[in-house]
């Protein structure tokens, strides 16, 4: 409250406001200079904003400002000129084979950045962050692959994917749906899943006849898988002896498998992504430690 007038305090020479609470008098103490200026120079740079800068709301757009300036446009110049950076960088990989990039040191380096971006950009949500796979999707990690690991294998596999509709170059393996298609009865089908399962070391199911299942395996199944079940790269046929399955190994699993079949579906990349990049994740799938 205000008890008295305005006075000089004695002890700092500060004229007072004229408040007093308890006894205790308000100093009528200034504001620092520098504080002010501070204060007055974002004022003016405010002011200044206003001018140059889109701020302004109308009724159906906005003030653009002097300047014209648009955080789109400039989001679109830091990524032309990220793209021209990049271009330098991936020259080498431009004119170089996999075999060359895989032979140095700097150019290895690069594709090994550029491809676990690239991979995990599109590839990890079917493979995993790390290329360890999940049920129907292969995992790169484990040296076994339906079409060969090659870098120039794996690469051609990037590029024109597997039964992928839109390129001519896909690979287009096709297992049959022996029991969809009425190729095989119920019986014959756990029959040849049990025998299956004891290519790869699995205990087949007890009453099961696994003698007849090989019969029916070697009148089927031969022609794609080989006669000792270790496949065919070149037909995309699964090897079925390496402890590796890509629908899982329980007996309903491949009773599933055999009777309506899966041939899933990898998209073609060489239609979406360029050829360095291409090259780059060829590169860097090959480096995840199942690469030949």
């Amino acid at each position: 409250m205000i008890t008295d007038p305005v006075q000089v305090d004695k002890v700092s020479g500060q004229t007072t406001t004229g408040h007093e609470w308890d006894g205790i008098r308000e100093l009528n103490t200034p504001l620092p200079r520098w504080w002010l200026w501070i204060f007055y120079a974002t004022i003016v740079f405010a002011f200044g904003y206003w001018i140059f800068y889109p701020s302004w709301p109308l009724a159906s757009s906005f003030a653009p400002g002097v300047l014209g300036h648009t955080n789109r446009a400039a989001v679109l110049a830091d990524v032309a000129f990220s793209n021209q950076v990049r271009k330098d960088m991936t020259a080498d990989l431009q004119k170089a084979s996999l075999q060359q990039i895989a032979d140095s040191p700097k150019m290895l380096e690069l594709a090994l950045a550029q491809g676990r971006a690239a991979f995990g950009d599109n590839c990890a949500p079917c493979h995993g962050s790390g290329g360890q796979g999940q049920k129907g999707y292969p995992n790169l990690t484990a040296g076994r692959w339906l079409w060969g690991g090659t870098l120039d294998q794996i690469q051609a596999t990037i590029t024109h994917g597997i039964r992928a509709p839109n390129d001519a170059d896909t690979h287009t393996s096709m297992m049959p749906a022996f029991g969809k298609d009425g190729i095989l009865k119920a019986d014959q089908i756990r029959q040849v899943a049990n025998y299956v399962r004891t290519l790869d070391g699995l205990a087949p199911e007890q009453g099961v006849d696994v003698a007849a299942g090989k019969k029916v395996f070697a009148d089927n199944c031969v022609a794609c898988h080989g006669e000792d079940g270790k496949g065919n790269v070149d037909m995309g046929a699964a090897n079925l002896t390496t402890k590796v399955w890509l629908y899982g190994n329980d007996i309903n699993d491949l009773v599933y498998t055999i009777t309506n079949a899966r041939n899933s579906v990898m998209p073609a990349w060489g239609h979406r992504l360029d050829p360095e990049t291409i090259k780059s994740l060829a590169v860097y799938v090959h480096s995840l430690g199942g690469g030949k």
